[in-house]
């Protein structure tokens, strides 16, 4: 089976067809998915604007990030899980469309950026926390996040009036 195939299997399912078809679902689905994307990606702009060093410079980059991630997590759960849907109402048309793949271009290289983080620059936290301005590092990670973001919603925004 070929991609396409998949997917066009996907959108005509019942759960599908039901999520495009509701005059209810479908507009619900979509407001969890803003309101999980406002959550998750809101804290993450201001996570990356404290590495940035342009705000929250007198708060530990470590309670910055403490204080957002209980909030975090299930926001960007919902995203993910209501993207899921909102894609699987749609899947064919999704796949044929340069923004959405785009979107998952910008998707991984944003996990990319955050895997780097973790695995580099967090790591040595304790030695920068407190600085008003990060390391290079820092910075560069928290302005590849915000680009990466900005592009991420605006390709999804361009692909929910493509439709």
């Amino acid at each position: 089976m070929t991609i396409p195939e998949i997917c066009k299997m996907l959108e005509n399912s019942g759960i599908g067809t039901e999520l495009r078809e509701s005059s209810l679902l479908f507009p619900v689905i979509e407001g969890l998915h803003v309101l999980g994307l406002s959550i998750s990606v809101g804290l993450i702009i201001i996570s990356d604007l404290r590495l940035a060093g342009l705000i929250l410079k007198k708060r530990s980059a470590s309670e910055v990030w403490s204080q957002f991630l209980p909030w975090l997590i299930p926001g960007f759960s919902l995203m993910t899980i209501t993207g899921l849907l909102l894609f699987w109402s749609h899947a064919l048309s999704a796949y044929n469309s340069i923004a959405f793949r785009t979107k998952l271009v910008l998707l991984v290289l944003a996990a990319v950026n955050a895997a780097y983080y973790h695995l580099t620059v967090y790591r040595k936290m304790d030695r920068w926390d407190n600085d008003a301005v990060p390391p290079a590092g820092a910075r560069l990670a928290g302005w590849a996040s915000l680009i990466l973001w900005v592009g991420v919603i605006t390709m999804g925004r361009i692909m929910a009036y493509s439709f």
